[in-house]
């Protein structure tokens, strides 16, 4: 069986873009976080049963490659999978597709922290077992 992908829908509005009306290339991040965090939601962990278990997740790493532009106006689907986990930590793999094709491509290390002292801790038994069931 395939790894899960979460899929969500992405339309970009003018704020998204640059003068020429291509999308600025940091607002592609924001794309993979709003994915991110579908994925997670999807497990029934949105940001509230994260807080309430006073954890976060804060980005460690990103590697991105830019194939294509995307433009005003497109509709866009942003994928996200875990393509490693760890005691502490989840490496995704996110794609943002137009039509099927690959805008851009990339891994985004997120690790499990304290929410008070910001410190790495385990990623609670629930989640992993959320995450292993999907996965």
């Amino acid at each position: 069986m395939p790894d899960p992908v979460c899929e969500l829908a992405v339309r970009v509005y003018i704020e998204d873009t640059d003068a020429g009306g291509i999308v600025y290339y940091p607002n592609y991040l924001r794309f993979m976080e709003r994915g991110r965090t579908e994925f997670m939601r999807e497990l029934g962990f949105g940001r509230a049963a994260i807080f309430d278990i006073e954890l976060m997740f804060v980005v460690q790493s990103v590697e991105l490659e830019y194939k294509a532009p995307a433009r005003l106006d497109d509709l866009l689907t942003v994928t996200s999978r875990i393509a490693e986990s760890g005691a502490a930590q989840l490496l995704f793999d996110q794609r943002i597709l137009r039509d099927g094709v690959a805008l851009c491509e990339g891994f985004v290390r997120i690790v499990c922290v304290d929410r008070q002292t910001l410190k790495p801790r385990r990623i609670p038994k629930s989640l992993m077992a959320a995450l292993q069931r999907a996965c």
